[in-house]
């Protein structure tokens, strides 16, 4: 199916939507970094740091070690949402290794983040199987952080759109408009992650409006003006304020820079409302 370009009127529309309906999303991810007192002790210098942050959607990905103790120490707290860093499609079973979302609800996790490009890179995940996944949380009641993003090779061929394009397609497949509403986009540029280099504010704009396109295909634009989409990518208190300033950057995915409470805190500020 080719891709709409949609009027100027059109992106205005959908543009005023989202300055009324979405709130900035933060997200942590920490990778394989922290132990489970590494983690407890960030959360205790964090929440001092975010006293007087209001209007934010925070969330912590630590790894599944820490999930328990974090759940723990957050309580019934609504300023910090836990969220998961992977998860499999299978309710149960021989599966070494793997982590189910009941065990996830459990532990009161919100989110959980998909289709990560390390995940696809490294560990060959694809499309259709990171569409299950997303079911799967869907009908968990978990929120899926849906990862998407070129290569360098991918961009300096003028492939990023269609990239970007085929994975939404593949990884939402079947997925209906209610359930995209709970469904969060994180574009993140593979050579922007963890390289110190990150995408313009020009360039991140340009691609969060075609996956805004893209999803607007998948449904329609209410409901894709009112869908969270994330920028992932070396992002930092340094550069932060711009990004989230872009008209359809609604938060950011961060990975080094989460993992120093005070620097987290500052990307979080950054996304205060005005």
């Amino acid at each position: 199916m080719p891709t709409r370009h949609p009027t100027q009127d059109s992106v205005n529309s959908v543009n005023s939507v989202q300055k009324i309906m979405r709130k900035k999303i933060i997200a942590a991810n920490w990778k394989m970094n922290m132990t489970v007192s590494e983690a407890g002790t960030f959360l205790k210098d964090f929440r001092l740091e975010i006293e007087d942050v209001n209007g934010v959607e925070i969330i912590i990905a630590p790894p599944f070690t820490a999930l328990a103790k974090l759940s723990e120490l957050l309580g019934g707290s609504q300023r910090v949402r836990l969220g998961a860093q992977n998860m499999y499609f299978e309710k149960s079973g021989a599966y070494t290794g793997e982590i189910s979302a009941a065990m996830l609800r459990e532990l009161y996790v919100r989110y959980v983040i998909l289709g990560h490009s390390e995940r696809r890179q490294i560990f060959g995940e694809t499309d259709a199987l990171i569409n299950k996944k997303v079911e799967t949380a869907l009908a968990s009641e978990l929120k899926p952080i849906l990862c998407v993003g070129e290569t360098l090779e991918e961009r300096d061929a003028g492939r990023e759109k269609e990239v970007l394009e085929t994975q939404l397609r593949g990884s939402l497949a079947g997925i209906n408009a209610e359930s995209l509403l709970d469904t969060v986009i994180a574009y993140e540029p593979v050579w922007a992650i963890g390289t110190g280099r990150v995408a313009s504010p020009a360039q991140a704009q340009d691609a969060h409006a075609h996956v805004r396109e893209v999803l607007a295909e998948l449904s329609d634009d209410a409901t894709a003006g009112k869908i969270q989409i994330q920028y992932g990518g070396s992002v930092k208190p340094s550069n932060a304020i711009e990004l989230l300033s872009q008209p359809d950057i609604d938060g950011a995915l961060v990975g080094g820079a989460a993992l120093d409470p005070r620097s987290f805190a500052e990307i979080v500020k950054a996304a205060k409302p005005e």
